[in-house]
């Protein structure tokens, strides 16, 4: 008698554990596709500015949020009527040498000699937050400046939908720019981007960070 309950409990532990292990899978899928998803979604709405400064000493990174400015008034200035990623990304692509320009210009005119490096790819960004705004961790297509030996802290921004504003501590996204996402993601992708109350939208998030910062989303597009 303990023998056949010793299998018939052995085969429920058995039977217990592979329905724990198929859970365990069918959540992991589930989570990644939703990552995958919204990511990609994001990925595919978002051109960012990636600023690195010479060094870490005060001059070379006041040196770099001069730049910075003068790189987003320009951006500014010559994509007012971009409509999406796309267009915003081949409009500084045309005018790439104009940036690597005024990069130059605005370091000799604050007194400095650093070569510059300008391009645009697609890299690594970390968690960033924009006002009420915030952006989970990924692959992002960017333009990038490279000042002197670019061993300083980086700067981030968004240039489309332009999130790139001077003053960010008001903490303050423009309407327009908030118009522009929504336009461009699913009202869940918004949600989660946006919505900083609801706890559901916090674990959401979360779960993207993790699934980012973990490298476990590394392929580039």
């Amino acid at each position: 008698m303990k023998t056949l309950l010793n299998i018939i409990c052995s085969k429920k532990v058995k039977y217990s554990l592979i329905l724990i292990i198929l859970l365990g899978i069918y959540i992991f899928i589930s989570a990644f596709s939703y990552v995958t998803s919204v990511s990609s979604e994001l990925q595919d709405s978002i051109f960012r500015l990636h600023v690195i400064a010479n060094s870490d000493t005060k001059e070379d990174q006041n040196l770099k949020y001069i730049v910075r400015d003068k790189l987003i008034e320009y951006m500014n200035s010559i994509s007012l009527n971009a409509n999406n990623k796309e267009e915003a990304m081949q409009i500084a692509k045309q005018h790439i040498k104009d940036f690597e320009e005024i990069a130059k210009q605005t370091i000799i005119d604050n007194g400095y000699n650093y070569d510059v490096e300008v391009e645009i790819g697609n890299f690594s960004f970390p968690t960033k937050t924009y006002g009420d705004i915030s952006i989970p961790a990924g692959l992002y297509d960017a333009l990038r400046v490279k000042i002197g030996e670019a061993k300083g802290q980086n700067w981030w921004c968004v240039m489309f939908p332009p999130l790139c504003f001077v003053n960010v501590s008001s903490g303050i996204v423009p309407d327009e720019s908030k118009k522009v996402l929504e336009n461009e993601l699913s009202e869940e992708e918004y949600s989660i981007i946006s919505d900083t109350d609801s706890k559901e939208v916090k674990l959401k998030f979360k779960i993207i960070e993790l699934f980012q910062n973990s490298n476990i989303l590394t392929a580039k597009k």
